[in-house]
């Protein structure tokens, strides 16, 4: 199977310091639809996993949550392209839990349920805490510039040899030139 884990803010999305509360807050990043429906088209599965601490601090409801994954969804479906599931971590970091990145509870439960290891999958994030979740997992972790990729590296938190790539569709259209 030809698996791809994205994160979703930041990802997929633009992020925000006051978290994506409602479909009207969602907003694509410019080709990252396009892309997605690329890999889709491709015969990849596409798995989103996304920390939303927003649920457990009482910012929006699950109901929310999911309105803005069904405009996601919907938005996507325009260029043909497929979320085959979403993963998401609803606790604060104060509770400590393992589903929450950078641990690697999310991932490794991808890999349960479907059946694969992720030794092969790349894994595409823009915080430091996508890239220790997916280590610990065991994937292949990407970092992109776009959300906090940009003032991640800035910062130095990238250690060498993790790939890095302006935005999704940069990477999705190498992978996919490469396949």
């Amino acid at each position: 199977m030809a698996l791809i884990i994205l994160d979703r803010d930041g990802v997929i999305n633009e992020d925000s310091d006051d978290y994506i509360k409602s479909p009207v807050e969602w907003q694509p990043i410019a080709g990252s639809l396009e892309a997605i429906a690329k890999l889709s088209q491709n015969g990849y599965k596409i798995v989103v996993v996304t920390n939303q601490s927003g649920l457990g601090r009482e910012l929006f409801t699950v109901e929310a949550l999911n309105a803005i994954h069904m405009k996601m969804n919907t938005h996507l479906a325009q260029f043909g392209g497929i979320i085959d599931a979403v993963f998401f971590c609803p606790h604060i970091p104060e509770d400590n839990c393992n589903c929450r990145k950078p641990k690697p509870g999310l991932y490794n439960e991808i890999s349960e349920r479907l059946c694969v290891s992720l030794k092969k999958v790349f894994c595409v994030g823009d915080k430091m805490t996508d890239i220790q979740a997916i280590q610990s997992a065991g994937g292949k972790p990407v970092l992109v510039r776009t959300g906090q990729g940009q003032s991640e590296i800035d910062q130095g938190l990238v250690p060498e040899g993790i790939p890095v790539y302006g935005d999704l569709a940069q990477f999705i259209d190498e992978i996919l030139t490469t396949k």
